[in-house]
């Protein structure tokens, strides 16, 4: 065992985020993605939320200050559906970046996981709940 090393990570997902270099991309993905067609790598964290993850993984990786460190799914045009847990990647967020979220149409995101370091199949029943975060420099 480690120290500080946030317990909901497994072995396998801290080696991935060891692995990633800087400007490499990692998926966390909702229950309702196609992670395994999609993904080129992926790991499992059944049975957890993504703000869960997202608060862990942030713990440990930087995220890119020269160009856009996180992108999430956009709604699909005429999906009147709320997103709340936008406002709770917002927090989570705001104190790792001044970068403002981006929003990609759900293919052009499919796209960019594709080329992806990993994606993370999560346990999340949230809709529109995927993120892509760019890793950054540790300094």
């Amino acid at each position: 065992m480690l120290k500080k090393i946030p317990k909901i990570l497994s072995p396998e997902l801290v080696k991935i985020l060891m692995e990633m270099g800087h400007g490499d991309e990692i998926v966390l993905a909702d229950g309702n993605f196609a992670c395994e067609s999609i993904g080129q790598r992926t790991t499992r964290a059944d049975g957890h939320g993504v703000p869960e993850l997202l608060a862990a993984i942030l713990e440990l990786m930087p995220l890119d200050t020269y160009a856009q460190p996180v992108y999430l799914m956009a709604k699909v045009p005429g999906d009147n559906v709320e997103v709340p847990i936008w406002d709770e990647y917002a927090k989570l967020i705001a104190p790792h970046t001044d970068a403002k979220v981006e929003f990609l149409e759900r293919f052009e995101f499919y796209e960019r996981a594709k080329k992806a370091y990993c994606v993370v199949a999560t346990g999340e029943s949230a809709i529109y709940a995927n993120v892509i975060l760019k890793k950054g420099v540790v300094k």
